[in-house]
């Protein structure tokens, strides 16, 4: 003690210790987006297109996935259409 001052020196680690890395985790991409663009040939079950929410909805012969993927249900010709704000995808059939 040197007058009214008490010294409490302490010595900390300056490195960090063997733990495991937190930075070492990374997800796979998800392939979203259009698969089957307009006028192509597809085949009954051919996914069309993946997304989040219905960002395009079903149209005819469209079905809707549970994961929002839109299928084909028939063999066809895709065709887009846009009605009020909301896009469709549907499946022409094939003659």
């Amino acid at each position: 003690m040197i007058g009214d001052f008490e010294f409490d020196i302490q010595f900390f680690a300056h490195k960090k210790g063997q733990g495991s890395s937190t930075n070492g985790r990374d997800s796979n991409p998800k392939y979203r987006g259009v698969k089957a663009y307009a006028g192509t040939e597809v085949k009954s079950g051919s996914i069309l297109v993946r997304q989040c929410g219905t960002r395009i909805h079903p149209g005819k012969n469209v079905g809707l996935g549970r994961d929002f993927t839109l299928f084909a249900l028939i063999p066809g010709k895709v065709s887009f259409a846009t009605r009020g704000d909301r896009k469709f995808v549907s499946v022409e059939p094939a003659v």
